[in-house]
């Protein structure tokens, strides 16, 4: 019996994120073809080839994450790999940020497996998306650096909010199902760093949103320093 309600509990856990997968990809699809302008077309094998490099330099910088101990607790890591994910967005459009998103997890489980029983690894797709989806979205509708600064600021904005919420009431909970870590104690963890911390809602507002700030903040400022630069390496034009 016990065998049979983890394996339903793994199960349920598979089919909400490919549920979740497969809603971000088809809202990027929906935003391309109802929403902005007719794009210049790539060959389809300088498409791939641009993701394909964006994902690996992601994957390398989510690799090299790193926690910030006097904020949240070790598990929860800071990373930059979403600013190639947001590069290759803002060349090529919201369907290839996702696409690139999901190559860079799918590397880094390749190169180092999972520590966190897939929870982080999904986390980190799902709230990477919340970032780079509106800013690719909002960025094609007009291609200029007022709309970049804007999608990058509602991204960042979108991050913040829904990395705390979406944590609160699914992440969480999971992790501590799926990795066998009482919630209670993933909150005391977190009053150790924060006295105020005193339940899930206070341990998400003062630990988790904080970080995704300040990931959302450093990431969209580099974008907005690289994005043009490195366009030149793919011989794109950039407005």
């Amino acid at each position: 019996m016990e065998l049979w309600k983890t394996l339903q509990e793994n199960l349920v856990f598979v089919l909400v994120c490919a549920a979740i997968i497969a809603g971000l990809y088809l809202l990027a699809r929906i935003s391309e073809l109802f929403l902005l302008p007719a794009k210049r077309k790539l060959s389809a094998a300088r498409r791939v080839s641009i993701i394909g490099i964006c994902a690996a330099i992601a994957t390398v910088l989510h690799i090299l994450d790193f926690p910030l101990l006097f904020l949240a607790p070790e598990f929860y890591k800071l990373d930059f790999s979403e600013i190639p994910v947001l590069l290759c967005g803002f060349y090529l459009g919201p369907s290839a940020t996702v696409a690139c998103e999901g190559v860079k997890i799918l590397l880094k489980l390749l190169l180092k497996g999972t520590t966190t029983a897939f929870v982080g690894d999904f986390a980190n797709f799902a709230v990477g998306c919340s970032l780079v989806l509106p800013a690719a979205i909002i960025y094609h509708i007009r291609k200029t650096k007022k709309t970049a600064i804007l999608g990058l600021i509602t991204g960042t904005v979108i991050l913040t909010v829904f990395g705390s919420a979406f944590n609160a009431v699914y992440l969480l909970p999971k992790f501590s199902q799926l990795f066998g870590l009482p919630l209670d104690v993933i909150i005391s963890m977190g009053s150790k760093i924060n006295g105020n911390v005193s339940n899930i809602t206070t341990f998400v507002m003062l630990c988790v949103a904080p970080l995704n700030l300040i990931k959302g903040s450093v990431v969209s400022v580099l974008t907005l320093l690289l994005y043009k630069r490195t366009a030149k390496v793919f011989s794109l034009r950039m407005d």
